[in-house]
């Protein structure tokens, strides 16, 4: 493949995307792809569960001025390895990597698509890199590395607790509702259950679940998961160039097995946010800004705020009310008698306004977080954070220079920061003062411009004699 000057043809895949999906990976490679747009030929490449469209349909559209081809993948298949080797799948990547032809391809996350698109990318000559934006990689849970069931995060991945943990998770259920499915594929009333039940998980689906067992439970061994690992070692030689966001993400996959020269550490780029006035209030107010999703912890803040004095706080808490509904509810109930709103989801545009009307960012993260992208945004916006000090977070936060940090899971300490915040509003002015410089998506779409060339290079032709 000859190299091109200006521009390249680039497809990021991804494993969900905007609109219908916006979280923080969705979001930065948003911002990415519409930055790098301005000189060269852009193509996001993602996934859908649709039980309404056929498994393996590939449907074209346009989001933000970006193409973007999004091939349903409804979780069908036969066996464990299914989950994250469908051959459908991998047929139709290969043959949108046909007809693309891209120079470079730039894989954000693997989840609902196949560990085979590497290998296919690099069998037509087409280079590789990668963002490590979580662990779906290596948890087959969804990443996060963490069993909700046992409150254990997984510092080392063990096997026998993934084929424990994998069928609780959302994942799991999408597989154990397949059984019912087939078997019940002439009653339209069960049928039409199970369908809810697939795009409202996991509160229906586990209850439905319950029945599949009785019909035609899957099994997970063990081993199946060894063997995932394995699968996921492979993927780690496949690709060209691994990027990861922290240190802290970086040193878990080099004790995870990634080769140490394919690995770099660069922190993500973001747009600047619309700037805002600034307001005091008398009250303290605390914000949380993300997916309403149990290892993000909010419960722990919820559970923190009844331990702070009464009157001299509010509680903000941004994010869709849709995701994950039976969480939610788990929240409101805590939240009750609290000054507490749940203030819903919010446009890119918005965020200013969000970012304005707090004065301190909460970060209560249960999972090994990799570089929260609301952390970056409280920088920008001069906003200090307080964060659980675990994975990434602690990365980004210096305790006690432009936020503070206290021990995951623990709504006693996580209420003595805010204290401390409530009653020294001095400390909340020299925290929110010395944030940490943050780079912009311009920039770092020029870093990853000459990634994309260094890595295309090598697989350019030798020059003729």
């Amino acid at each position: 493949m000859t190299i091109p000057v200006q521009p390249l043809r680039i497809v990021h895949a991804i494993h969900d995307y905007l609109p219908r999906h916006c979280a923080g990976s969705e979001i930065y490679v948003s911002e990415l792809c519409r930055e790098l747009a301005r000189r060269h030929h852009v193509t996001v490449l993602c996934a859908d569960y649709d039980p309404s469209r056929p498994h393996g349909q590939i449907t074209w559209r346009v989001h933000d001025g970006i193409p973007v081809a999004e091939v349903v993948n409804n979780w069908v298949g036969t066996t464990f390895t299914d989950t994250y080797r469908p051959a459908l799948l991998t047929r139709r990547l290969a043959e949108l990597l046909d007809v693309v032809q891209p120079h470079v391809l730039h894989i954000h996350n693997l989840l609902n698509l196949s560990f085979d698109l590497p290998a296919e990318a690099r069998r037509r000559g087409i280079a590789t890199v990668a963002t490590l934006h979580d662990y779906t990689l290596v948890c087959p849970s969804g990443g996060q590395r963490l069993h909700r069931s046992a409150g254990h995060v997984c510092h080392d991945i063990d096997v026998r607790r993934c084929a424990v943990c994998f069928p609780e998770s959302p994942f799991g259920a999408r597989v154990s509702v397949r059984p019912i499915a087939n078997a019940a594929a002439r009653s339209a009333l069960i049928q039409g259950a199970v369908d809810v039940a697939r795009r409202r998980l996991p509160a229906i689906a586990r209850r439905v679940a319950t029945l599949a067992q009785a019909v035609s439970s899957p099994a997970f061994p063990p081993q199946d998961f060894a063997d995932r690992l394995t699968e996921a070692r492979r993927v780690f030689e496949d690709v060209d160039l691994w990027v990861a966001p922290s240190a802290s993400l970086a040193e878990e996959f080099r004790r995870l097995g990634m080769p140490a020269d394919r690995l770099e550490v660069a922190d993500y780029g973001f747009a600047s946010l619309p700037s805002r006035p600034r307001t005091t209030a008398e009250r303290l107010r605390i914000g949380f800004v993300g997916t309403l999703v149990w290892h993000k912890g909010v419960h722990v803040l919820l559970e923190a705020a009844r331990h702070l004095p009464d009157g001299t706080f509010e509680l903000r808490i941004h994010g869709a009310q849709t995701t994950f509904p039976e969480y939610l509810a788990t929240l409101r109930a805590l939240g009750g008698g609290l000054p507490v709103s749940f203030e819903g989801a919010f446009t890119p545009e918005q965020a200013g306004d969000v970012y304005s009307g707090i004065d301190v960012l909460v970060v209560p993260s249960l999972w090994l977080e990799n570089s929260p992208l609301v952390i970056h945004e409280a920088f920008l916006a001069g906003i200090p954070v307080v964060g659980a000090n675990i994975g990434g977070i602690s990365d980004l936060i210096s305790d006690g220079v432009n936020g503070l940090l206290y021990e995951p899971s623990s709504p006693h300490e996580l209420a003595r920061c805010l204290t401390r915040l409530i009653t020294d509003r001095d400390q909340l002015g020299a925290l929110a003062h010395r944030h940490p410089p943050v780079k912009g998506i311009d920039a770092d779409a020029r870093e990853w411009e000459a990634r994309y060339r260094a890595v295309v290079s090598r697989y350019a032709p030798a020059p003729s004699a």
